[in-house]
């Protein structure tokens, strides 16, 4: 990457302002439908791109769904859903993200995978447009060095699922311009989210705190101090939260909690976010959770049954 065209590019662009209309949304696995879901309902044209044509159709067919059940709830109307789905177009070719205005980087949380994105993506885009992504714990500025705008590239990461949860973690890089992060923080408001600022630390906020948790409920198992549901069961009526923290490891996905915890562990060097070996056990084993039918829990039944 030649760093002077780089000083360039940003220079052009520090006093360029941009109004977001449409939105290229990469991934269209759990994260990128529900991302174009909310952008879609929230007015805003979406371009949702995978290398995958199944996996576009199974997104399409999961936000019809999900829009479909807040009809029946009365949340929207009939008249709403068709409006947002009409929205939504898919592609297999990032050629089709020229025209976008935002571009959301939504694949799996893995660092390779997201920078080899945005060596395909970046001389398609507009010069102007502001490229971001949803990771959940990498590092922003090492992920804005891998492009040819880090003033106009930082973290917007919803969380899951989307649709549902009321909060987005805005994530600055060094680079990343004032401009840049003042647009998306009214981008954001305008989906009806409630947007907290978080430093470029491993994993951010959100899964700083959470993460670790879910981990020591791992590491409690693993030790023989409790079955999953008792876990579970402990944490939901002794502690008031929603789901257990082993249920909710498996709708996060295992592989995903790993991928955070590792993230932790290299980034800060302390022991205590160490991966427990079982966590390690379940990802080795292709037991992911929810997404494989199969992890703390069993899924192939009408009722999930615990694996342990």
């Amino acid at each position: 990457m030649n760093r002077i065209t780089n000083i360039d590019n940003e220079k052009r662009s520090n006093n360029m302002s941009i109004e977001i209309k449409n939105i290229g949304v990469i991934g269209a696995g759990q994260m990128g439908l529900g991302i174009a879901h909310v952008c879609a309902a929230s007015s805003y044209d979406v371009n949702l791109v995978d290398i995958d044509d199944a996996a576009l159709e199974r997104a399409i067919d999961g936000i019809d769904k999900n829009l479909g059940r807040l009809v029946s709830r009365g949340k929207i109307s009939d008249a709403d859903k068709k409006a947002a789905m009409a929205k939504i177009s898919t592609d297999t070719s990032f050629d089709s993200l020229g025209d976008c205005d935002l571009i959301i980087e939504a694949a799996t949380e893995n660092e390779e995978i997201k920078k080899a994105i945005y060596a395909q993506v970046c001389p398609i885009l507009k010069e102007d447009a502001i490229l971001a992504t949803n990771t959940s714990s990498i590092s922003i500025t090492r992920l804005a060095a891998e492009t040819d705008r880090p003033g106009r590239f930082m973290g917007i990461h919803f969380m899951n699922p989307a649709p549902l949860m009321e909060l987005i973690e805005l994530i600055r890089g060094i680079a990343t311009e004032p401009e840049t992060f003042e647009t998306i923080r009214d981008f954001t408001s305008s989906l009806n989210k409630t947007p907290v600022s978080a430093e470029d630390f491993p994993a951010f906020i959100v899964n700083r705190i959470l993460m670790p948790m879910i981990n020591e409920a791992v590491y409690t198992l693993y030790e023989g101090v409790g079955s999953v549901d008792a876990i579970d069961t402990a944490m939901k009526l002794g502690a008031h939260h929603p789901m257990g923290p082993l249920e909710l490891a498996d709708f996060i996905g295992l592989d995903t909690c790993l991928s955070v915890m590792q993230v932790l562990h290299d980034g800060l060097a302390d022991t205590k976010y160490r991966p427990c070996p079982l966590l390690v056990k379940y990802v080795e084993a292709g037991w992911l959770g929810r997404k494989s039918s199969r992890g703390f829990y069993d899924y192939s039944g009408d009722v999930p049954q615990p694996t342990r």
